[in-house]
Order: structure tokens, then C-alpha cells, then sequence
């Protein structure tokens, strides 16, 4: 069984699927962190998992693919190092110890999560430029949304390396997207690996057209099923039987599969939708902005309004004066109705170690009126 990280809610126990098919071999591939062919055995890699708790995703991927060679792998750390190679476990990230790690093990093969990317980007530099990556030949990354300028940036500096996977703890399906395709289709995470992807409307019914926003269903995905909880998993699966973790997103006509949030972080105020993610991804490339979240707390007027939560960075102090700052910056880039209508300052934002964003935290203490334990 596997335990989700509740960044929504509270955590969630998954029942593990007796039935479920063997995962095909782009997925095996996917999860050992080898571009090789059916047998991924054959590659002796050195990966590091910058990541101190992985993910879910990759943990059930990994003991798909291994079960048939070894049934008591349990991670991709193991995994690589019964392949003979070295894995390179980081107590905490840290983004000097990860690039200077990648220098010393001559690391091959690695995981990262979007905040890794703006911390590692936010470092002189002359000091990120000042390691030996030329060993580096693949790095993924998920668990989170990646801000396009920041995949953008991340692909000049480490040059076409960067692979990027999308998938849930609970199951449904799995996408990719490899650096040249992102380039092509920025924004995207990629098409299906395993299961295949439907954009429907709230209720679960109809089917929206190409570049309409709508919840994010897959067709024969990985099964669904939260232990105990027969009203979750049924709220899990619409109609047809297709399934879905309440992602927003929407497909191209290419069908490449575009994410915009969680339904649940959604924001209405006055009856129009705002995507706290489009607002986030603006503001963490703010020189003064380390972390930021975005959240709908109450307004009697409009029912909601947006309020942004930032952790600054450091030569930088809470103050009116960034506040308005950070809210003009806002408004030079998106829609005036999309932007924070104030900015509250916090010591640190509740993030996992695998750098998820525990917004469920953020949303339950603003709507007790009880945000002090996180101020700055």
C-alpha cells in the first residue's frame, strides 16, 4: 500500500491492485532512469536522487518494473545500486551539495522537483557555472508543475537533458515529454505513457474540445482505489469509469496534455476562475520571492479573493513597500482579477522534502483566521 502526501487534504491510504498489468517497457525505461531499449538492465548508470523522500510516482513504477528480476526492490536507490552502479542520497537538498555531488560521483542519471530547478538557478553565476556537469546525461523531474521561464532556463544552462514525467500517487495515468518535444510544446508534460488522457467538463459527462480547460480523466489507467474509502474511489471515476485525481488541464491538437491546476486549489471570486498556479509562476521569478503560494481566502463582496504567501529571499525584508511591489509585478504580466490583492510574509512555506506544497495547510489556517505561526 502507499500513503499520499495530503497536500490537499489528509493523507490517503491506497489499496495496491492485485490485477494490475505489467507497465509497458516506456515505462520501465521511465522509471530507472534509462533511455536504453526493453532491457534496462544492460546500462550501468550512476543516478543521484536529489530527492530525500521519492515520490510516489516513481516508487510504483519502480516496483513494476523490477518485480519481475527482483521482488524486493523497493526503490529506484535500490534499483541502481543492483545494477551495480552508485546512487547518491542527499540527507536535504541543498543546491551547491547537489551540482558539487553531481561533479564528484560523475553522476549520470537524476530526479529533481521544480523548486530544486529555482533554487539551483537562483545561485551566482559563477558558482553554478563553476561545477563539471559534462557527466550528466539525463535528468527528470515531476511531483510538481515546472514554470515555463524556469524549464527554460534550466534547458540552457544544462543544454537538451531535461525529461519530464507526470503522474499521481493514487494511479490513472502516466505522461511524458523529452526536451526537444518541450521545446515545441512548452508547457506540456508530455503524452501518455500508460493510460489514455480525456478533457470532460465538471460533472464528468461531456468531453471538451482541444485547448478548452476542463478536468483531466484517463481511459485504461493504472486502477484507483483508497483503502477503506469506497465514497473516495467512487468520487474518483466518472460515469464511464474513466479515472481522475482532480487535475485541471487541457489537451493540444496534438494531443499533448497541458496541466493548469488542481481543482480543488481553484479559485472563484465574483464567478470568475483564477488558477493559483498561473499567479505562483510569476511570482517566484521575482529576484525577492524564494517561495510563494497562492490561495482564495474570504471577501464578502466577491466571495473570494486571491492572497499571495511569500517566503522572501534572503538580502530581502518583509514590507508595505515589496508588498506593493510584488502586486504591481503581478499586474505588468497577468489580468488585474488574477492578482494577489495583498501579500502576506512568511518565515517558510509548508513544503514536504520532496519540495510539495502542503496548500491544504495554508487554506485551513487562513479560514480559522490563524496564519501568525508562519509569519515572518
Amino acid at each position: 500500500m502507499t500513503l499520499t502526501s495530503g497536500i490537499l487534504s489528509r493523507d490517503k491510504l491506497l489499496a495496491a491492485a492485485a490485477t494490475l498489468e505489467p507497465l509497458p517497457a516506456s515505462v520501465t525505461r521511465l522509471a530507472a532512469l534509462s533511455p536504453g531499449d526493453d532491457d534496462i538492465l544492460d546500462e550501468i548508470i550512476s543516478a543521484v536522487s536529489l530527492d530525500p523522500v521519492l515520490t510516489a510516482e516513481v516508487l510504483r513504477f519502480a516496483n513494476s518494473a523490477f518485480a519481475r528480476r527482483s521482488r524486493e526492490i523497493a526503490t529506484v536507490e535500490a534499483a541502481v545500486v543492483r545494477l551495480g552502479a552508485t546512487a547518491v542520497v542527499m540527507e536535504r537538498f541543498d543546491p551547491v551539495v547537489a551540482l558539487r555531488s553531481i561533479e564528484r560521483s560523475s553522476v549520470t542519471h537524476s530526479q529533481w522537483v521544480p523548486t530544486m530547478f529555482v533554487r539551483m538557478l537562483r545561485l551566482p553565476e559563477a558558482k553554478r557555472n563553476g561545477f563539471d556537469l559534462s557527466s550528466h546525461r539525463v535528468a527528470i523531474h515531476g511531483a510538481a508543475p515546472c514554470p515555463r521561464p524556469i524549464k527554460e532556463a534550466m534547458l540552457e544552462w544544462w543544454g537538451p537533458i531535461i525529461h519530464e514525467y507526470y503522474g499521481a500517487s493514487e494511479g490513472g495515468g502516466v505522461t511524458h515529454i523529452g526536451p526537444d518535444e518541450w521545446l515545441q510544446h512548452r508547457g506540456s508534460v508530455g503524452k501518455p505513457l500508460y493510460g489514455v488522457p480525456h478533457i470532460l467538463d465538471e460533472e464528468g459527462s461531456g468531453e471538451l474540445p482541444a485547448g478548452e480547460t476542463g478536468v483531466v480523466y484517463f481511459e485504461r489507467g493504472i486502477p484507483i482505489e483508497y483503502h477503506n474509502d469506497k465514497a473516495k474511489t467512487l468520487s474518483a471515476h466518472g460515469p464511464n469509469g474513466w479515472s481522475t485525481v482532480g487535475d485541471l488541464g487541457y489537451l493540444d491538437d496534438d494531443g499533448y496534455l497541458y496541466l493548469v491546476d488542481r481543482r480543488s486549489n481553484l479559485i472563484i471570486s465574483g464567478g470568475v476562475n483564477i488558477y493559483p498556479r498561473e499567479v505562483e509562476d510569476v511570482l517566484v521569478l521575482h529576484p525577492a520571492v524564494f517561495d510563494a503560494a497562492v490561495i482564495g481566502v474570504s471577501n464578502e463582496e466577491f466571495g473570494q479573493e486571491v492572497k499571495a504567501v511569500v517566503q522572501v529571499s534572503d538580502g530581502h525584508q518583509p514590507s508595505e513597500a515589496l508588498e506593493t511591489q510584488l502586486i504591481e509585478y503581478c499586474r505588468s504580466t497577468l489580468a488585474s482579477y488574477k492578482c494577489p490583492r495583498t501579500v502576506d510574509f512568511v518565515q517558510e512555506l509548508p513544503r514536504s522534502e520532496n519540495g510539495k506544497l502542503y496548500k491544504r495547510h495554508l487554506v485551513d489556517m487562513y479560514a480559522h483566521n490563524d496564519p501568525t505561526s508562519l509569519r515572518a
